[in-house]
């Protein structure tokens, strides 16, 4: 009994949470390593340069990598009695990470299910996000406890979008999230095609080293708005690494494409 309360008690504080954010959108990807950190990111850093109220999420306890790509690693998240307070990474965008609760991010978390499921909840029910026009769940890859948690616990969840490479072997692991979403009546807001092919910076020639066109295909199988193509850009790693998205990247094709993206996510997800 003393645990259905806890539970409920849980519940409700989620909800009471949640009632202020107009889109919750989950963040997802079959595999790791096709960018969809990155993605939440600049998705997220768009929304606030269009002066829209965000949140970012990092949901990813096994990788936090959130807090070091918006240049506050080493921040800590300020508390108000039982309420965390999102850390304000710039105007308009407010972020919650483990790296930001004073977690030892180099050591590994060897966490079993219940723990990474209460943590999430932790999170959900605890940070004072206040009114948000959007609020980012970065998710680890796969479909494992974090985002099952996200899609059973969080209210009026808006949807997903999936980010994979254009390869088959990445689009396999896409359609598993898809399917993922679908059993939980999750819908797939859009998907977005990551490394989508490398451009020269010294010739200007585009060469597909992952293949190319598989997010589009995806997003046509899925009934789903295909959100737009990321070039393999060395660039892109440096600015992650110093805390700077793409979308503030002075120039180029890939800065271009993230605003694409962005403008064409803020269509679906208004």
């Amino acid at each position: 009994m003393q645990m259905n309360e806890m539970l409920k008690k849980q519940e409700e504080a989620i909800a009471a949470r949640m009632v202020s954010v107009r889109n919750k959108v989950l963040v997802m990807s079959g595999k790791g390593g096709v960018g969809k950190s990155t993605v939440s990111v600049n998705l997220a850093a768009a929304m606030a340069a269009a002066g829209k109220k965000t949140g970012l999420l990092d949901i990813d306890l096994h990788g936090p990598n959130i807090a070091r790509m918006l240049g506050i690693s080493g921040m800590r998240l300020e508390a108000e009695g039982e309420e965390l307070l999102p850390y304000e990474a710039s105007p308009n965008l407010r972020a919650c990470s483990m790296a930001l609760l004073g977690v030892d991010t180099s050591t590994a978390i060897i966490w079993r299910g219940p723990r990474k499921t209460s943590a999430i909840k932790e999170m959900l029910g605890s940070v004072r996000w206040g009114e948000l026009d959007y609020l980012f769940l970065d998710s680890p890859p796969g479909t494992g406890d974090e985002s099952l948690t996200v899609a059973q616990s969080l209210p009026g969840l808006t949807g997903a979008v999936i980010v994979t490479t254009p390869q088959e072997v990445a689009l396999d692991d896409a359609r598993r999230s898809a399917a993922f979403a679908s059993s939980l009546k999750v819908k797939v807001l859009g998907v977005v095609e990551n490394m989508s092919g490398f451009i020269c910076p010294h010739c200007g020639k585009e060469t597909h080293i992952f293949s190319s066109g598989g997010g589009e295909k995806l997003a046509a199988e899925l009934g789903a708005e295909f959100l737009g193509r990321i070039p393999l850009d060395p660039g892109a790693a440096a600015l992650a690494d110093t805390g700077r998205s793409l979308y503030d990247a002075e120039s180029g094709p890939t800065r271009d494409a993230v605003r694409a993206i962005a403008e064409k996510f803020a269509k679906v997800c208004p």
